[in-house]
């Protein structure tokens, strides 16, 4: 049987800044949405991501990054709450962004979804039976005490990234969602949600120390992955 064909997904990693350069890229729903952050991080995070993804959009598109439109209609009831895209684009894109990281994830003629969280101390305990199936919290209790916040942290992103690459968000359920252990490599081995499973390919990602994240991409076949770390939102090739 022939091999699929792999699906090439790029993911950049850019620090959260904040500057003119950077909000001189916003739109102007944009900039209301930025000025509504109280929190100089939080003003920070969004407008790098903003602009991370105009960049990197407008230079796929051959389009200056503050005209690049986008269409947030819902690929399911055509709502205008779907995952972005720009129309008529062959590169799909997914951002997401935590602490001081901010990721976007690229793929020609294929959905992906990135997540990136920031490892923090939560109540586990009282989170996981909300979040994780019950071969999860299984799994979850086999790990050391000392490294169950990352491995929760493994599972969170890997089920996030699975339902952004699908356009559902947090609008289907978490513990619906199967995936391996935080120590096997990323797979779906579990689709229990309210329609048709996906066909999802994975990875971890390397986001730096103190950050969980993970890739998956809507695709049959495996993913050629590179990821790059950039000095600054703008810099996105």
């Amino acid at each position: 049987m022939p091999e699929r064909a792999s699906v090439a997904c790029l993911v950049l990693w850019a620090p959260a800044l904040d500057r003119a350069e950077i909000r001189g890229l916003l739109s102007a729903d944009e900039r209301a949405r930025y000025e509504r952050f109280a929190e100089p991080a939080d003003r920070a995070r969004f407008a790098s991501a903003r602009a991370l993804v105009r960049t990197a959009m407008g230079r796929a598109t051959g389009v200056a990054p503050d005209l690049v439109r986008f269409d947030r209609r819902c690929r399911y009831c055509e709502g205008p709450h779907g995952k972005p895209r720009v129309p008529d684009a062959a590169v799909k894109f997914s951002v997401s962004h935590s602490g001081g990281r901010v990721a976007l994830a690229l793929a020609a003629h294929a959905e992906p979804g990135v997540d990136v969280e920031r490892i923090s101390a939560r109540p586990i305990a009282r989170l996981a039976p909300r979040v994780l199936s019950a071969g999860e919290l299984l799994d979850l209790e086999a790990v050391a005490p000392g490294d169950r916040s990352a491995a929760y942290h493994t599972y969170w992103t890997r089920k996030e990234a699975i339902l952004k690459a699908v356009g559902l968000g947090l609008s289907s359920s978490l513990r619906g969602i199967t995936v391996s252990a935080p120590d096997r490599p990323a797979e779906l081995t579990r689709w229990d949600a309210d329609f048709t499973p996906p066909a999802i390919a994975m990875s971890d990602l390397r986001p730096g120390a103190g950050y969980a994240a993970a890739l998956a991409v809507e695709t049959r076949g495996p993913i050629d992955l590179t990821e790059c770390h950039l000095d600054d939102p703008l810099d996105a090739p």
